[in-house]
């Protein structure tokens, strides 16, 4: 399959403040986020023309960027219209979105107060994140060599790019064999979460999540929950041992880009996508579509 670079594309992107067309937007070598990730990013989809909570993800972007010790110089509305005008822009509207700030090249060293902050925003059209039939039966995951570290070791609820580097090594690892993702443990052996979506598993017709305190508490996470509870489904939110697993007949893990994607295996254990799983996945599918706000 032919690869299209994402440095040659057509369209445009929106670049501090004003629209360039793509193969332009370029930011020098000795851009402080590239040498000491000193980005956030996040990751949208538009549905029928909606952002799917866009004003959520940029609050989020901006508690990252707080977080990473710099500030975003634009207000979220002005970053939430320039989401949708980036659309609109480029003709779009079924695609992923993804916003980005970082600190420039004023400086290059550790400290770099006095860099500039840069905000992007690009779009592109984006299928399913897994295929759609492996979906359908379950995908298959790995174990991954990385933890998800401890709160006192970095700052673990920012969506922050040099977070996911041990994302993107576990992933290359599992698809090397075989695997369509790789599921994470944290610095206590607990379950966390997948390289790049959240996790739940269901016994006995409950719901169960580990809870966030060490990896983003994510905005589809979130939208599950409230769509579970709005059909009744108990949620248990708590640490979940790697023991646990044959426990359990269910799993599916959800994210921006993973929607509702149900588990077939994680390494040894096996998984079964039964009623509540596959029934999630296709009222999730329907909800953004129709861009509604399940209640609490």
């Amino acid at each position: 399959m032919s690869i299209v670079p994402f440095d040659d594309r057509d369209g445009w992107i929106w670049f501090d403040g004003q629209f360039t067309p793509w193969r332009e937007a370029k930011v020098h070598v000795l851009t402080h986020g590239l040498h000491y990730a000193s980005a956030v990013f996040e990751g949208e989809r538009m549905y029928g023309g909606e952002i799917y909570e866009l004003t959520a993800h940029t609050e989020r972007l901006f508690k990252s960027a707080e977080m990473l010790d710099f500030e975003i110089p634009y207000t979220v509305a002005e970053i939430d219209e320039a989401c949708k005008q980036t659309c609109a822009k480029n003709g779009l509207d079924d695609c992923y979105v993804r916003p980005i700030a970082w600190r420039g090249t004023e400086m290059m060293a550790v400290s770099a107060q006095d860099t500039k902050i840069h905000v992007a925003i690009a779009v592109w059209p984006w299928p399913s994140y897994f295929d759609p039939e492996e979906k359908a039966r379950g995908v298959r995951l790995a174990w991954a060599k990385y933890k998800r570290p401890s709160p006192e070791t970095e700052p673990v609820h920012a969506k922050a790019t040099g977070l996911y580097m041990i994302c993107t090594v576990s992933k290359h690892a599992a698809e090397r064999d075989g695997y369509a993702d790789a599921m994470m443990l944290d610095w206590r052996g607990y379950i966390a979460e997948s390289t790049g979506a959240n996790v739940f598993f269901v016994r006995d017709g409950a719901l169960h999540t580990p809870t966030p305190d060490c990896f983003l508490n994510g905005i589809t996470r979130q939208s599950v929950i409230r769509l579970a509870k709005s059909r009744g489904i108990e949620i248990v939110e708590r640490h979940i041992h790697p023991d646990e697993l044959p426990s359990f007949s269910e799993c599916f893990i959800v994210g921006t880009a993973a929607e509702v994607t149900p588990v077939a295996s994680i390494g040894e254990h096996r998984f079964t996508p039964g009623q509540i799983s596959l029934s999630l996945m296709d009222e999730y599918a329907r909800m953004v579509r129709r861009q509604t706000t399940v209640a609490a």
